[in-house]
């Protein structure tokens, strides 16, 4: 543990709350100000879709003015969409909180970044350990964030999430006073001057290790975004359960999402990436078997909590995987790549998500993500095979 990385975990904290709020209310509060109930999870899906927007942005950003600057900039702009969103829902219009929703998203491809600032923090071989140290914080952002907003949601009387809202702003605008003690690594002119030589797109893609890393990565933020932001509207709108419920729900889906962090680094390091790539395809397909039983509160908490470790070690060992298969000038060229095809997956996830759980039953969707788990497989086999 050293400053930067102790800085990056406080700020995760308080930044990753901008995710759980989002998948936690905003669904909901698009089902009440859209008439369109196909429309209800536009919201967080336009939120993905802004991180997915802004990821090369960011990376570029960063590459110029380094990443102390880049994270504070996104805390103070996220802090504003916030304050956006809660005057959306005063003055009840959809489309300035699905605006919201965008820019918040857009910020949160700067935070998203921490991970690799971490694994950057560290040596080499300790970065899978740095990022899910990292991680580890949103079990406290999930508990933090959710908590928060559900009780502050009645704080402004005659306007219900608008007092959440509030909430969000002041959470994530504190990362930007904690940042400015963060130093940045490497000087900033060294690698831009060298991002002329790094490798093209294509070439990329043509490293065997690269492309299982960025497609279990993706394709593991595209499942679990999937389910997840189809979960509130399921249970709670669908099935009718309380909203207490469901927010527990989801705060033990993040907890199972972050908590086996503890362990993930050091079992990377036992048994390798690809042996826990299978294990969180593994979980993914419990996930998947559970949806055939009755979709009662016990269902949707196991499933959900099996559907976040199965996300644990397919992202953690993707993540840890990418960091080894760049150049230092080609850093912000490759992160910002792998962040742009897993949150445009991620983005796509989200959107059928909100049109398919309206139509189809819960069962339905889940069987929908097995063409992502095969895809996993295929591209695991495919790099130990070159290897």
């Amino acid at each position: 543990m050293n400053r930067n990385l102790f800085i990056l975990i406080l700020s995760q904290v308080f930044g990753f709350t901008a995710a759980t709020v989002t998948v936690f209310i905003s669904g909901i509060i698009g089902s009440d100000l859209s008439s369109i109930k196909t429309l209800s999870t536009l919201p967080p899906s336009i939120y993905v879709v802004g991180t997915a927007a802004a990821t090369i942005f960011a990376a570029k950003i960063m590459s110029i003015i380094g990443r102390r600057l880049g994270f504070i900039f996104a805390s103070v702009a996220g802090s504003i969409s916030c304050l956006i969103g809660a005057y959306a829902i005063i003055i009840e219009s959809f489309f300035i909180f699905c605006f919201a929703k965008f820019i918040l998203g857009a910020t949160m491809a700067f935070t998203h970044q921490y991970r690799f600032a971490a694994a950057e923090s560290v040596e080499k071989e300790k970065a899978p350990k740095a990022i899910s140290s990292l991680l580890l914080a949103g079990i406290v952002a999930a508990f933090l964030g959710i908590g928060l907003a559900n009780y502050t949601k009645n704080f402004v009387s005659d306007y219900l999430y608008v007092g959440s809202y509030l909430t969000l702003a002041v959470l994530t605008l504190i990362p930007s006073f904690l940042l400015f003690f963060f130093k940045d690594i490497r000087e900033i002119s060294f690698i831009s001057n060298k991002e002329n030589n790094s490798r093209n797109y294509s070439e990329f893609f043509s490293d065997p290790k690269f492309l299982q890393a960025i497609t279990s990565a993706a394709f593991a933020y595209a499942v679990m975004s999937f389910l997840m932001t189809a979960t509130p509207i399921s249970m709670h709108i669908v099935h009718q359960l309380s909203l207490e419920k469901t927010g527990i729900v989801l705060q033990f889906h993040v907890l199972a999402m972050f908590l086996p962090s503890l362990v993930t680094g050091n079992l990377i390091k036992k048994f390798g990436y690809s042996n826990m790539m299978y294990l969180g395809v593994l979980f993914y397909i419990f996930t998947i078997l559970l949806s055939f039983f009755q979709p009662s509160f016990l269902n949707y908490f196991i499933s959900l909590i099996f559907l976040g470790i199965g996300w644990n070690f397919l992202f953690i060992s993707g993540t840890s995987l990418l960091v080894t298969t760049y150049k230092p000038e080609e850093k912000f060229k490759a992160q910002g790549f792998n962040d742009l095809l897993v949150f445009s997956s991620m983005a796509l996830a989200s959107l059928l998500a909100g049109i398919l759980i309206s139509i189809a039953s819960w069962k339905t969707v889940n069987l929908f993500c097995i063409p992502f788990l095969i895809l996993i497989i295929l591209s695991i086999v495919n790099a130990d095979k070159k290897r």
